[in-house]
């Protein structure tokens, strides 16, 4: 019998959206697009970017924005559930970079997090720098190549390699749209249905 790992994204699965919180602080609506709506994630941060630079929006007024916010409700006891409960080892795989995520993921009580990092000069964002390219299925691939069965929950289009990677893919309060386009994935909303979902594929 294998041992498992669950591996999670983060924003919409376990915190809220970083940018979106960052475009209702800072009044700018166009901040609000995510890996829901685009799924060119390069062409997502290049928009990102370029609204930064226009605005001037530094790196310590995103990080004041992160510092206010908590992870979703529940998001913290399902983290302990799945390490006390289940006894099983999380990593979450996310697209969010090191300068952001450090206030969320204390939280959550330090659970693994692979994500990528920002470029920052003078306290500017200048650009970013993938871990890698499609890293939440390349981690899942490297997952089982250490003989590690793999679930995977995500909301988002660029879960949906890592979903498809596992060996059992789960989404999590995914949007309509990506529901519709995923169905070989089952979709829950909530942390005890999420949680019950992975205690079955165990083992």
């Amino acid at each position: 019998m294998k041992q498992s790992i669950v591996t999670l994204d983060m924003e919409g699965v376990l915190t809220p959206e970083i940018w979106i919180s960052v475009a209702q602080k800072t009044g700018i609506p166009e901040l609000r697009r995510t890996t829901r709506d685009e799924p060119d994630y390069d062409k997502l941060m290049r928009h990102r970017l370029a609204i930064l630079d226009a605005r001037g929006i530094t790196l310590s007024q995103i990080q004041s924005v992160i510092a206010s916010l908590a992870p979703l409700p529940g998001a913290a006891q399902f983290i302990r559930d799945l390490r006390e409960s289940l006894h099983v080892q999380v990593v979450i795989l996310s697209d969010t970079f090191e300068q952001f995520a450090d206030p969320l993921v204390k939280q959550l009580n330090w659970p693994a997090l692979l994500c990528h990092r920002l470029l920052v000069r003078n306290d500017k964002i200048t650009g970013y720098q993938l871990r890698l390219p499609d890293q939440k299925r390349r981690a899942v691939e490297a997952f089982k190549s250490l003989n590690y069965k793999v679930i995977a929950a995500g909301d988002s289009f660029n879960d949906t390699t890592m979903l498809a990677a596992a060996d059992h893919g789960i989404l999590f309060r995914a949007p309509d749209n990506i529901v519709a386009q995923f169905p070989q994935f089952p979709s829950v909303r909530e942390y005890s249905d999420l949680l019950a979902q992975i205690r079955s594929r165990l083992g």
